[in-house]
């Protein structure tokens, strides 16, 4: 394949391969970058499986426009009918090749963690559960940008399952006890995963662990991880964010991804005497004033967006949209929900649907000082 020209792809050298997919370095002759190209392998052409999973792969992923989600650009065939999507060429190195090296610093991981945490959440809105993080399905590039790769076993939430009852696929060692078991399985065992991750890059070893894979399938159902280092104040401090990560349990597990990263926020603040400085802000359920309730999905999908906006400012005490969530189509009263959240600012609003056209009512509320800003669009 190196040295040969798909489409206007010329492939300069191989990047990696595994059992869903062969990737190479590409140069785009048209536009003068370079890309990655995934090709499904020649003999799963025939598997209708692996063809339905490596399509849901390129669809999953182009669905996802965030910063730290790999980039799709187009899906297409050779001549010879094998299939391959494009997707951006990072300049970095996979997660796994990180770990490898040494054991990662408190801040590096919890860094990490944050970006994951920001992919997903994207995609978790959306309704697409990734279902294989993995440290060889994460790039750091140089700049220090995580970027979520290989979307082949994501599953949306309301869809179809493409594995069949009771089947595994996925890397035992990252997978959830209830894809282990063949349970159901929802966004939960997506933070399990970061779970699992985190563990391994402060403790330098999986959490669970086995000589021969039934070994580790027996660990990871009933054991529980060993704790990690006594002696490192920046590990105890972060052990119990992954300790209920790794609950066996999905409901005992954070409730979202944007709950996981508000507790990781709050350690990383500084002491509660001076964290009541620190700006914070809700931003309340976006109310559906449309006629028809089915409309719902516009406006909680606005106010995950702004949530997962927001975070991304280390200056600001962004709520978790579970807690957030709670106050949706109940009554407002700004000054309880300001005492019991302990915060200053709130931001609400209301979408409204006709046709094609949206309505957007928003306004920032400043309930210590009792004022707002009122915006429409």
């Amino acid at each position: 394949m190196i040295g040969h020209t798909i489409s206007h792809y010329a492939i300069v050298e191989e990047l990696g391969r595994g059992g869903m997919g062969l990737i190479y370095k590409a140069k785009d002759t048209k536009l003068k970058r370079f890309v990655a190209l995934k090709f499904l392998p020649q003999d799963l052409t025939r598997d209708a499986q692996a063809v339905e999973r490596f399509i849901q792969e390129a669809q999953a992923a182009s669905a996802l426009d965030h910063q730290n989600i790999c980039t799709i650009y187009e899906f297409s065939e050779t001549e010879e009918g094998q299939m391959f999507f494009v997707m951006a060429y990072y300049d970095g190195e996979t997660l796994r090749q990180r770990i490898n090296q040494s054991t990662i610093n408190h801040d590096e991981a919890v860094d990490i963690v944050k970006q994951l945490c920001h992919g997903l959440s994207k995609a978790h809105a959306r309704g697409i559960i990734h279902r294989d993080i993995k440290p060889a399905n994460i790039i750091l590039t140089r700049d220090g940008v995580l970027k979520i790769l290989d979307f082949g076993l994501a599953k949306l939430a309301r869809q179809i399952r493409i594995t069949k009852q009771h089947s595994t696929l996925g890397t035992i060692s990252y997978m959830s006890p209830e894809q282990l078991s063949g349970g159901k399985v929802d966004h939960r065992t997506d933070i399990w995963s970061i779970g699992v991750l985190f563990y391994e890059m402060l403790g330098g070893h999986l959490p669970f662990r086995g000589e021969i894979e039934q070994a580790v399938i027996y660990s990871i159902l009933n054991e529980e991880p060993e704790p990690l280092s006594n002696d490192r104040n920046d590990v105890k401090s972060v052990e119990r964010i992954i300790l209920k990560s790794l609950e066996k349990a999905p409901e005992d597990r954070y409730a979202s991804v944007d709950e996981l990263f508000a507790d990781i926020q709050t350690l990383a603040s500084p002491p509660l005497a001076i964290r009541h400085k620190q700006k914070s802000i809700v931003v309340l359920p976006f109310e559906n004033m449309s006629p028809d309730s089915n409309q719902d999905y516009i406006s909680d999908g606005l106010t995950e967006e702004v949530i997962t906006d927001l975070s991304q400012l280390s200056e600001l005490r962004v709520i978790s949209s579970s807690s957030a969530m709670a106050f949706k189509k109940a009554h407002k009263d700004i000054q309880k929900i300001r005492r019991q959240l302990d915060v200053q600012y709130m931001f609400e609003g209301s979408v409204r649907r006709a046709g094609d056209q949206l309505r957007i009512a928003a306004q920032l509320i400043d309930a210590k000082n009792d004022f707002s800003f009122f915006w429409m669009k």
